[in-house]
């Protein structure tokens, strides 16, 4: 076994790591008997070794054990019991290896209960253990690295089936070879009744959650539920071979991907297989078991391996529609990485640290540990590989997420654990950015062995734990878990909160092994295109702590698998939905999963699960399937959603509505309606002119329609025509005045083509488009009023057009006048204007000479006029007229009037009159004239004499 190897891929100065490769211990142990040094193992279960030399190699941290063939196997069973019984919440982590080898003595394996030289440990929290070979061949382990569920009853095991291994999360085998030979451990190992016996050629892997088997080959059969039939909630199962019987018993649940089984038996509600050999045929509803031939998308995870002595990283190539097992490393299988193209990250290391040795191109291999990170690690080089070891725990500290991807391809991230922190996040892990980008079909960015944790073992916090914004992302293993259990102070409904587990954004997104639990809306929201999941298992959250509290919007409940109104296809195999409301109160679902009701987005077995409580799901898939509420219920659907027989129903909507069968301008609106989704595509046939789209209103021209509108939806059922016939009539009347200038009259007359003339108005004046004047209906031919001489008239035919307003004039018979009485004005003065035989309309009073506004008045139909003004206080006193101006200009009638002084003001000739100079305006001018000129040579003269004065004060002539 080795421990602490010293580092070799030292990062790039800029990193800001010590480089110094003896800064870490190097130990190796050696078994007893072949020359070696022999390990010394304490009561408390802690392995020293002595120090002995060892050629330098890539430092994996304290957290890394890597064992020998050469080591004991008393050594290497004591090393895995001495971390095998980490807490559930524990902050350690741990990665064991195998070099390639045999291990153990297969001596014993017919009766495994005096077996003796055998690897034999369980299998702990927090514990990876994988064999360093390119093929599991080239491991062999005789013996078994097995999982027992909790004890609860200790005399009768068998009358408590929980927890059993309903917690047995976090832990995986992977990369081996299993000759199962398997005995208890430990206290196990002590009672009279052990959890650890199993058959000859037997190992038992009871596990639930975030514990995978990958790449094993089982020589004999295996038990994935406990010796006494314990609770078990898992589980996955990939790229494997056991070459006998997988017993199931009372897995709730199980998922195997692309591997090849002896045979297979049990399963309680929700066993699926996606390209196994040897598979059992699709039995469900009735049974619970559901077989795909083939897995349309797997990418492997990449694994650890020595090639010779050389460390390397293989990262499998995506495939499409495979099946069975494929443990080959050509370079058609994937490419192999050297282990100097990582950098290897311990815990301590800071996210800025990682930031810079990604951006300087490397891989990133993170060793076991809590990695508590200030800011996100940001992967921005497509085909990256991100690769975890002894499920390495990543915690954000400042409300980021905890990884972040860009829009690249081939990005490969696995064995990764990510805890919410304290400060809620946004997301966890986010996978593209919002706007989304296309990705690679044939390179799709890859999350596998992926599991998050929101609460448990502190209180975290993150609106969804993983986002998905890229196109092609296969998702292969997945567990989303908000805690329903865990540490005091680190669950609770307003304690660890989250609303998402997965929300997928990307188009052509797949998802093998999908697991999401106990967040608080809904647990997994599709709103991409074209996506797909084999196998899905969820229970609502425990802990909501009313209905109300838990409603969305008007619906009881959040549904756990929620696909978008808006998606068009979408396929979903395998998903079990479970509630277990614990607060005693009725809480309900209304569905498990909610999805448009379309021939492309289907749902194969499916199943809700009433497990205890209160409350429950009324319905399996929006309101198909029985509910299973109240009382413990499985109801199963075989498939959703049913043949689509019915056509859709399509209806016609003018916008106008009709009199006497006559509509004024008219668009039809056609609108189709159906029980499937997408909506039915709508056609019309207007006037026998043929079908065509629809695809807005029709607008109808003038005359006589017929038309024909039908709908075709997405299964092909078309609707029986439905038509709609009516008369348009957009054409307004036309209107006729014949004037009568001896009679002083206005004779009117309409005529219409369509639906007739319905109203004849006139009004008295021109300003009846501002609405000065009343309309009044027209009968008889209008008398022109002395003021009136304008006649305006309008028609509206039965469907509200309306003419244009017309108008025509009436000779006048007597010329407007205004008076204001007579005699002289003086500035200031009010003054009272009136006036007769003035046309109907707005007006203006100006006073001239200089133009003044001095009111504003209108006259109606009589013909008078009635106004006060006062004349401008700076009016000089002289001739000026009044007039009365139409809006136009036009000067409709005149007065003239003169302005005399105010009294005291004088009325020398020295005043201006209104229309120029007066008789004194010459002399004036002249006279001042004559002063200037006075007045600049009396100046000249004195600067002529100034100059003939000296500073002594006499004068020069």
């Amino acid at each position: 076994m080795t421990r602490h190897h010293a580092r070799t891929d030292a990062p790039p100065a800029v990193i800001g790591r010590a480089t110094n490769a003896t800064s870490r211990t190097t130990t190796t142990i050696r078994a007893a008997g072949i020359g070696a040094t022999i390990a010394a193992v304490l009561a408390a279960g802690t392995v020293f070794a002595a120090p002995a030399a060892a050629a330098p190699g890539p430092d994996f941290g304290p957290n890394v054990i890597i064992f020998d063939p050469s080591d004991s196997v008393e050594h290497i069973n004591q090393t895995l019991v001495s971390i095998s019984n980490e807490a559930e919440f524990s902050p350690n982590r741990h990665a064991v290896f195998f070099k390639p080898g045999t291990y153990g003595s297969a001596a014993g394996q017919n009766n495994p209960e005096t077996a003796t030289g055998i690897v034999n440990a369980e299998l702990g929290y927090y514990t990876s253990v994988a064999g360093l070979g390119a093929s599991p061949e080239d491991v062999r382990l005789n013996g078994a690295i097995h999982v027992e569920p909790v004890r609860q009853c200790e005399d009768t095991p068998w009358a408590c089936q929980q927890p059993g291994s309903l917690t047995r999360f976090w832990r995986s085998l992977s990369n081996v070879t299993i000759n199962p030979i398997q005995q208890p451990v430990g206290a196990d190992a002590l009672r009279p009744i052990p959890n650890g016996v199993a058959p000859a050629h037997t190992l038992r892997f009871a596990v639930s959650q975030a514990a995978p088997l990958r790449r094993v080959n089982i020589e004999g059969d295996l038990s994935v539920f406990g010796r006494f039939g314990e609770y078990a909630s898992g589980g996955y199962l990939a790229n494997s071979r056991v070459s006998g019987t997988v017993s199931t018993g009372s897995q709730q649940q199980w998922f195997t991907r692309d591997s090849e089984v002896g045979s297979w038996d049990g399963g309680v509600w929700n066993t699926v297989f996606s390209g196994v050999d040897g598979a059992p045929a699709t039995d469900f509803a009735p049974g619970n078991k559901t077989t795909i031939d083939e897995t349309p998308v797997t990418r492997e995870s990449p694994y650890l391996y020595l090639d010779g002595d050389d460390y390397k990283v293989f990262v499998p190539s995506a495939k499409t529609n495979t099946s069975g097992v494929n443990w080959g490393t050509s370079t058609s299988d994937g490419a192999a990485i050297d282990i100097a193209d990582f950098y290897i990250a311990h815990e301590g290391d800071s996210a800025a640290t990682i930031n810079q040795a990604l951006a300087s191109g490397k891989n990133l291999l993170l060793t076991p540990g809590v990695y508590r990170l200030a800011e996100s690690i940001k992967v921005t080089r497509a085909d990256t590989v991100v690769l975890g070891l002894g499920y390495a725990s990543l915690t954000p500290t400042a409300g980021t997420s905890a990884l972040e991807v860009a829009d690249v391809p081939g990005v490969v991230v696995s064995g990764i654990t990510v805890d919410a922190g304290t400060t809620e996040s946004a997301t966890l892990v986010k996978i593209g950015s919002a706007a989304g980008a296309a990705g690679d079909a044939s390179n799709p960015t890859t999350l596998s062995d992926v599991f998050i944790r929101i609460g448990g073992a502190w209180a975290g916090k993150a609106k969804t734990s993983i986002e998905i914004n890229s196109d092609d992302v296969l998702l292969d293993h997945i567990w989303a878990w908000r805690a329903d259990h865990g540490d005091a102070g680190a669950f609770g409904w307003d304690v660890n909160t989250g609303a998402h587990g997965v929300v997928v954004n990307g188009d052509d997104v797949t998802a093998t092994g999908l697991f999401v639990e106990h967040y608080q809306e809904n647990q997994t929201v599709w709103n991409g295109e074209r996506g797909r999941t084999i196998f899905y298992q969820s229970e609502l959250p425990y802990d909501p702590p009313s209905q109300d509290a838990w409603n969305d919007g008007t619906r009881n409940g959040y549904a756990s698998y929620r696909v978008a109104d808006d998606v068009r296809v979408h396929n979903a195999t395998g998903l079990g939905n479970y509630s277990f409301f614990e607060r005693g109160i009725p809480i309900l679902a209304e569905s498990g999963i909610q999805a448009p009701k379309s021939r492309q987005v289907t749902f194969t077995s499916m199943t809700s699960v009433f497990l205890n409580g209160s409350g429950g799901i009324s319905h399996i898939i929006n309101d198909a399937g029985a509910g299973a509420v109240g009382t413990f219920g499985s109801p199963q659907l075989a498939s959703y959603p049913p043949t689509d027989t019915t056509a859709p129903t399509v209806t016609i909507t003018p916008n106008t509505t009709a009199v006497d069968g006559w509509h004024p301008a008219t668009s039809l609106t056609i609108t189709a309606t159906d029980d499937f989704t997408p909506p039915p595509a709508v056609e019309a046939n207007v006037d026998g002119a043929g079908w065509v789209a629809v695809t807005g209103p029709i607008v109808l021209t003038e005359g006589e329609h017929t038309v024909l509108a039908r709908a075709t939806d997405d299964s092909d059922n078309v609707s029986d025509d439905v038509t709609w016939t009516g008369r348009v009539d957009i054409t307004a009347p036309v209107v006729t005045a014949t004037v009568d200038d001896t009679a002083g009259t206005v004779a009117l007359a309409a005529t219409d083509t369509g639906s007739g003339v319905a109203t004849l108005e006139y009004a008295l004046g021109s300003a009846v488009a501002t609405g000065a004047s009343t309309w009044t209906a027209y009968s008889t031919p209008v008398a022109v009023t002395p003021g009136a001489r304008v006649v305006s008239f309008r028609a509206t035919d039965a469907v509200g057009n309306v003419s244009q307003i017309g108008s025509s004039r009436v000779a006048a018979t007597t010329a407007p006048s205004i008076s204001f009485g007579g005699g002289t004005l003086t500035p200031g003065q009010q003054v009272s204007l009136t006036g007769s035989g003035i046309p109907a309309g707005a007006y203006t009073v100006v006073f001239r000479s200089e133009p003044v506004t001095v009111a504003s008045t209108s006259v109606d139909g009589a013909g008078t006029l009635a106004v006060t003004f006062r004349v401008p206080t700076d009016a000089t006193a002289g001739a000026h007229r009044i007039e009365l101006t139409a809006a136009d200009g036009t000067v409709i009638a005149s007065a003239d009037a003169t302005v005399v002084a105010a009294a005291g003001a004088g009325t020398g000739s020295g005043l201006l009159s209104s229309t120029g100079f007066g008789t004194g305006g010459p002399f004036l001018v002249a006279s001042l004239l004559l002063l200037l000129a006075g007045g600049a040579l009396l100046i000249a003269r004195r600067r002529a004499a100034a100059a003939k004065l000296h500073a002594d004060g006499s004068v020069t002539e």
